[in-house]
């Protein structure tokens, strides 16, 4: 498998781990620079030339995988027989430089409705390494023409055209997936936020809407929908930065995407300082 194949293949999974690159050599080494090594948890793609080398770059790797908000780094060997490392020694007689490249989990959003708001909201999350779902019931919401201001995305982006139960895509989500939920529909909006609340190992749960349309939802995931209070108020609402009031999409959706990104940085702080920094951050949702 070629290591971009293998990074596609852990991003795929969830999976971190990290990209192993021969940077420099000087003399002789097993391989030339531009050699790569994908390492993930239990497994390994490709070669940076087999011994010491490698089987220390994967320590180190598998070290980074469980490291908060790893940082790239440099590794460099000496192969000659005066240095015995920790895996063997190796005597080419050269020195290799060696690139670890952490590869993390990418954040997972899905937007369900791509109408005004959620297309300017797309938009936005688009210029991020994220997976970005889009999903709606309406095709002409999802057309390649209207969807074509997304052909430079940096994040990968999943459409789903679902035109009975969009809900149905909550089950496909990967684990952690943010959720916001803006159809033009509240019957699909409540239906949403009825079965978010089923499904385990979402992330956040926003629901955009005022305070009015809220109070009937939660009256019906409570009586209907059988949620105690304490699941119910998993779903913030309204979403968005406090103190934004503009009512046009592109503004609501700046609002929306600056807080989810807020987020985001949460969930990347270790869990010692999550649980101090909770006050210092408004909840995920707030906006018209």
């Amino acid at each position: 498998m070629s290591w971009v194949a293998a990074v596609a293949r852990l991003r795929a999974r969830r999976e971190p781990g990290v990209l192993v690159t021969v940077a420099t050599v000087r003399g002789h080494a097993p391989r030339r620079a531009g050699a790569k090594l994908v390492v993930g948890r239990t497994e390994t793609w490709g070669s940076i030339g087999g011994g010491n080398i490698e089987a220390v770059a994967i320590d180190r790797a598998r070290e980074l995988t469980g490291a908060v908000d790893p940082e790239p780094e440099l590794m460099e060997f000496a192969l000659n027989d005066k240095v015995t490392g920790r895996h063997g020694v190796q005597c080419c007689g050269g020195a290799v430089t060696v690139l670890l490249e952490p590869l993390p989990v990418v954040q997972a959003v899905a937007v369900f409705g791509v109408g005004h708001v959620g297309l300017e909201l797309a938009r936005i999350l688009a210029r991020h390494d994220l997976d970005l779902h889009l999903v709606d019931t309406r095709p002409d919401m999802l057309s390649g023409e209207r969807l074509g201001v997304l052909s430079d995305a940096v994040a990968q982006v999943h459409v789903h055209h679902t035109p009975l139960l969009p809900e149905a895509v909550l089950a496909e989500l990967p684990p952690g997936t943010h959720v916001l939920i803006m159809t033009h529909d509240h019957a699909e909006d409540a239906a949403l936020c009825d079965a978010a609340l089923r499904t385990e190992g979402l992330g956040s749960i926003g629901l955009i809407g005022s305070s009015a349309k809220w109070a009937r939802f939660r009256q019906r995931l409570a009586t209907e929908g059988g949620h105690e209070a304490a699941a119910i108020d998993q779903v913030k609402t309204p979403i968005g930065m406090t103190g934004i009031s503009g009512k046009e999409p592109a503004t609501i959706a700046l609002s929306v995407a600056a807080d989810l990104l807020r987020t985001f940085e949460r969930d990347s702080l270790p869990a010692v300082a999550t649980a101090g920094a909770a006050v210092a951050y408004a909840p995920l949702v707030s906006t018209a």
